[in-house]
């Protein structure tokens, strides 16, 4: 019985690993510029022989990697420049789990002819991926000049990102003068390597970022300095262009720990914490493969609005100012009990008259509550030819 119970757990790591090795958490697209201006030179060799034998390298050292599969495109290697070949990409190697050796082979082979044709390549790259949820797309760009074919690479990443189907790329500039920067920056994370040991160093940081998972925990700190804030929704977005990158809804796990995100590093994110008021923080620069916390005062209380009794207000509401600035931040329903960021607020109550009630407290994890009393109601009868001095007695009394 017991050798049968470890055949059977053999049998089971067996299709673990098998699930396992099916199922890559990465998969990195490497784009190589083979067009003509790669033959210039860099250090003793030229930009070309410089990235073949360091892509040689890098492609060797992930080959044990294996939550991790590769595949190699390349442009402009195909037609001369003089054709100016616009459409001149090709998968060399697509993802598969063992196919290191032929992508050290492509990269031996490949000359440089042609044109740089960035954003055709790019969109021609997102077919190269397959489909299969929960993977991380990422492209490695490599490339010693910019766009010469009319297309806009900017454009097409944006697009792609916004679709989902890869991550911010990641461009390596061989040799490029920094004014190029500025025109790659909206493309992915641009890296400058200007001799082969930059490419190097570069090459590392690269892969240490696409392969290790970058984590945060946002820490919602409340009057007594402890992370215990929680339930509320969090939009991250680009800081640089405003575009939304992720949402999500802040929860603690059993421990009371605030939830890991995973975040792409390679972005500067403002963060909007959708409490009430919102609160902000801008420019996060994450550290890259490792867990970054980002804590954001958030102290809150509670408002509960009541009204006694049996009400005739079908709807009843209250206006809520901000504290500082006097704006309005919410419109509580009555009968409602409403979390808000720890101040003194004015409020509106929307009866007949408007009750205006001022410096209402809201204290940390305290409930204020405010309390309207039953209305009355006013009937006015009237009657053909006493409707109009009826109706002007009423108003005298009202005045008095």
């Amino acid at each position: 019985m017991a050798m049968y119970k470890k055949i059977w757990a053999i049998v089971l790591l067996f299709i673990a690993v098998s699930v396992n090795a099916q199922k890559p958490e990465t998969r990195i697209l490497f784009l190589l510029d083979g067009s003509g201006s790669m033959y210039a030179k860099m250090g003793k060799d030229n930009r070309i022989t410089v990235a073949k034998r360091l892509l040689s390298r890098l492609v060797d050292s992930l080959q044990y990697q294996s939550d991790v599969e590769l595949a190699l495109r390349v442009y402009g290697h195909q037609s001369p420049k003089n054709l100016r070949n616009c459409e001149d990409t090709k998968l060399e190697v697509p993802f598969d789990q063992n196919n290191h050796r032929l992508i050290k082979e492509r990269i031996k082979d490949i000359r440089p002819k042609g044109t740089t044709l960035i954003a055709y390549s790019l969109q021609e790259a997102a077919y190269d991926f397959p489909k299969t949820p929960g993977v991380r797309n990422i492209i490695i760009l490599i490339t010693d000049g910019i766009e010469e074919c009319d297309g806009d690479p900017c454009a097409v990443s944006t697009a792609l990102q916004k679709q989902g189907v890869l991550l911010r790329p990641f461009i390596i500039g061989l040799g490029l003068s920094p004014e190029f920067q500025s025109q790659f920056e909206c493309v992915g994370r641009f890296f400058q390597a200007e001799t082969e040991e930059d490419f190097r160093d570069v090459l590392n940081v690269v892969i240490s970022q696409a392969i290790n998972n970058t984590s945060a925990q946002v820490n919602l700190i409340n009057a007594l300095g402890k992370p215990t804030e929680t339930d509320v929704n969090m939009t991250f977005t680009d800081a640089k262009t405003g575009k939304v990158i992720y949402n999500y809804y802040h929860t603690l796990d059993y421990r009371a720990n605030p939830d890991t995100l995973f975040l792409d590093p390679s972005y500067k994110y403002n963060l909007k914490v959708h409490t009430i008021p919102p609160i902000y923080k801008e420019n996060i620069a994450l550290v890259a493969g490792e867990h970054n916390v980002i804590p954001l005062d958030a102290p809150q209380g509670n408002l509960k609005l009541i009204i006694d009794g049996v009400t005739n207000y079908k709807n009843l509401k209250a206006v809520i100012y901000h504290p500082e600035t006097g704006e309005i931040v919410n419109v509580q329903d009555f009968n409602d009990n409403q979390k808000y960021i720890v101040g003194d607020y004015d409020i509106d109550i929307l009866t007949l008259p408007r009750i205006r009630q001022e410096n209402v407290g809201i204290r940390q994890n305290k409930t204020t509550t405010l309390q309207v009393q039953q209305p009355g109601k006013l009937n006015i009868i009237t009657r053909k030819k006493l409707k109009l001095r009826f109706l002007e007695f009423t108003k005298e009394r009202l005045r008095k």
